[in-house]
């Protein structure tokens, strides 16, 4: 039986699929029509979300200097856009933290993704970009389709990480070979599911190769270099000791330069712990 990234991600999307304040919210942000205390009043419509959407954005990480009480407070203070990324990127960590555990370790998985957040809100400040938070949630969220695949192929998955591993090869390569698709592919299906941004989509579909990218090329080369240097710094999220290989004109196609990357490193490390703290499960966060 022939296999796709669209079939793997249709089997599981009731077991993952976001909550239905989330999704709204989204709907939401694209409508011309719709304003902030909209989609305020959507996501206070969840206790759950609420409770912990606040504590992230109370938490040491964000350093706010005044306490931040209600979701409509914190849509002033943070913004309507970057608020409803951050609510999309601590669902999906909850989301999968409620399925079985996978075939890698969801605590390394989710530090390894949140380090590559963080790296890459560094890359797009000193790139000026003018969402620096999309892209800390885009390098939070660009290896979830490897999720999926584990969770849906476990077998097949095994086989990809065991020929990684062994063989010293790339993993997306080892998936290509045994599914015929990466888990880049996985993850943009899985994005377009839930109907996330387009620039979400193919920063996902092309982190491991950005020059493939069409619409969004400087954001997919900042995910890519966040998490070339998450590997090499801090480790890999599929534990095959392998960081993802860099892709040939990279950091120009980012317009930076590796000087940057030992000074981003530091300030990463600093603010790793602070940011596990907000945004991943107590049992992850030590």
């Amino acid at each position: 039986m022939s296999l796709s990234a669209k079939d793997l991600v249709n089997d599981t999307l009731e077991l993952v699929s976001l909550p239905s304040a989330v999704m709204r919210a989204m709907e939401l942000l694209n409508h011309p029509d719709s304003s902030a205390s909209d989609i305020g009043e959507i996501i206070a419509e969840d206790p759950a979300l609420t409770t912990r959407l606040l504590k992230i954005v109370n938490s040491a990480f964000y350093g706010f200097p005044s306490r931040i009480d209600t979701v409509s407070r914190a849509i002033t203070i943070v913004g309507t856009l970057e608020l409803t990324d951050l609510v999309v990127g601590s669902s999906a960590i909850d989301v999968f933290a409620k399925l079985p555990d996978p075939l890698v370790n969801l605590q390394s998985f989710w530090e390894h993704s949140l380090y590559t957040g963080i790296v890459a809100r560094l890359l797009s400040r000193h790139l000026r970009a003018p969402n620096t938070e999309r892209c800390f949630i885009m390098g939070l969220l660009h290896d979830i389709g490897s999720l999926v695949m584990y969770q849906q192929q476990p077998e097949l998955s095994r086989r990809a990480l065991e020929a990684a591993r062994d063989k010293s090869l790339p993993l997306p390569s080892a998936e290509r070979d045994i599914f015929g698709f990466d888990h880049g592919e996985v993850g943009a299906q899985l994005m377009r599911c839930w109907n996330l941004p387009a620039g979400f989509l193919e920063t996902a579909r092309y982190h491991h190769q950005p020059s493939a990218a069409e619409c969004y090329r400087l954001e997919t080369a900042t995910i890519h270099l966040a998490d070339v240097i998450s590997g090499m710094a801090h480790g890999t999220a599929s534990g095959t000791g392998q960081a993802a290989a860099l892709e040939p004109g990279a950091w120009e196609l980012a317009g930076l330069t590796v000087d940057i990357m030992e000074p981003v490193v530091a300030e990463a490390d600093a603010q790793f712990q602070e940011a596990c703290a907000a945004l991943l499960p107590r049992s992850r966060a030590a």
